[in-house]
């Protein structure tokens, strides 16, 4: 595949992006001026280009409005259950269990794991950040910390498995030409390497910078607005129990009508949007229409807030893969496969064959092509680069192709892109690209290890 003028400005502003990024800055007029001058690249005039700008914008918001739906739900609904003080209540069976920053940590992260594997990680995020962010705080574990968990255990360590849904490795295996069970095989120490190191690192710079007070300001603020636990009435509990009722049912529903991803959301989002109106008919019955519309209002706003700066970045990496069609129709060269993608190949060209770097390229590639938020598109090539890689020196294919199934997962399914934490971040209220920053080092650390480790094992 030859690179295109297109190719190399993408390039060049992923780069100022990044750039922008470590030095703490906002990336949002990069990201404009990215998409804008692509656009002119294809359209050769300004109208397109700046029309493309918009239509970007457009296909980020249709691609990111689910999520920005269900974390507003969940908002509306969490508010109406502070009103009434249900979430104190919530707090009393985990308060046996979860008496420090360390096992509330690793509680949310493993109950997060858990549901992801079943559920997948959207709809798990929504329903365990509600349920852990009050008793997270009233142990010490700042909102921050518990964003990291459930991000790391769910859209990290439970997506890149996908042990039971088997979405992940069915894509990855299909283009590398194995089966589906030698990808999760093979691949299951590189996994686990690749969890433990991230997850122990990530922990490790969250409690250093706990004991260096970073998070001494939130944390009192959050302990002089504590609520007593002995302070809930009867509808408060009532509230509980029903909630806790109708998100089982979920559970089981999901289960039952092998509901996944969006479905699952969805479903989980109507519940909540039936419980709001049902919390509020039994705390305030005759104020209910008028704080149920407060609540959503309050829900909305809050989670627009989080996204907004996130829309136009997502935009720009949006066009790396299928997007870009959508907005500039169909101006990618006979056999491109997206910017992305086209650049992960060329870079796999020119780089001498060995073990060293095939598990090197098969990482970085991975990682490439996760850069457009989503994680899934880019394993069919993570698959196919594999199967190359692994026939020209005669390594382990599977491996391989797990390899390159964890880059692309760990970054763009929801772990390293500002755009593609939002669901951990909103639920969490805490900056996404801040949370995308918190995981950079971690993961980094991770790819390292888990990439030498892949080394010994072809």
């Amino acid at each position: 595949m030859v690179l295109t003028g297109a190719h190399y400005i993408y390039i060049i502003f992923v780069v100022i992006i990044l750039i922008t990024m470590i030095l703490k800055k906002e990336s949002v007029v990069p990201c404009v001026l990215g998409i804008f001058f692509i656009g002119l690249f294809f359209t050769k005039n300004i109208v397109g280009a700046l029309n493309g700008v918009f239509n970007s914008f457009i296909v980020a918001l249709n691609e990111l409005g689910p999520i920005i739906l269900i974390i507003g739900i969940m908002v509306a609904l969490s508010k109406a259950l502070e009103e009434n003080h249900a979430i104190d209540f919530m707090v009393k069976p985990f308060s046996e269990i979860i008496k420090n920053p360390t096992t509330a940590f690793f509680v949310s992260g493993i109950s997060m794991l858990i549901m992801s594997w079943f559920f997948w990680p959207s709809p798990a995020c929504a329903l365990i950040g509600a349920i852990f962010l009050p008793i997270a705080i009233r142990s010490g574990l700042p909102a921050m910390g518990l964003a990291v968990a459930i991000n790391l255990f769910g859209h990290g360590l439970a997506l890149s498995t996908d042990f039971v849904i088997q979405g992940a490795p069915s894509i990855t295996a299909g283009a590398a030409g194995i089966s589906v069970q030698s990808v999760m095989t093979e691949g299951m120490v590189l996994f686990w390497v690749m969890a433990i190191v991230t997850i122990s690192v990530a922990f490790y710079m969250l409690k250093r910078d706990m004991k260096n007070g970073v998070f001494e300001q939130e944390l009192a603020v959050a302990k002089d607005t504590e609520v007593e636990l002995g302070e809930v009435g009867l509808k408060a509990k009532i509230s509980v129990l029903v909630v806790i009722l109708a998100f089982i049912l979920d559970i089981v529903g999901m289960y039952m009508f092998d509901l996944k991803g969006g479905d699952a959301t969805a479903l989980l989002g109507g519940t909540s949007v039936a419980l709001l109106i049902f919390v509020n008919a039994l705390s305030n019955p005759r104020e209910c229409l008028d704080k149920v519309s407060k609540h959503i209002i309050h829900g909305f706003g809050f989670a627009i807030s989080i996204f907004a700066v996130i829309i136009p970045i997502a935009a720009f990496f949006y066009l790396g893969d299928a997007p870009i069609t959508v907005v500039f129709g169909d101006v990618l060269s006979k056999g491109s496969q997206g910017l992305l993608a086209d650049i992960g190949m060329a870079l796999s060209n020119t780089v001498p064959f060995n073990k060293v770097a095939a598990a090197s390229i098969e990482t970085i590639v991975g990682a490439i092509t996760g850069l457009d938020g989503s994680g899934f598109s880019g394993m069919s090539l993570a698959g196919s680069l594999a199967l190359v890689f692994g026939n020209t020196i005669h390594a382990n294919v599977a491996v391989l192709t797990a390899l390159g199934q964890i880059a692309a997962i760990w970054v763009g399914g929801g772990c390293l892109v500002p755009w593609s934490v939002v669901a951990a971040a909103a639920i969490c209220g805490v900056s996404p690209i801040e949370l995308a920053k918190r995981n950079f080092i971690p993961i980094m650390i991770g790819f390292i290890v888990t990439t030498i480790v892949a080394i010994f094992l072809l």
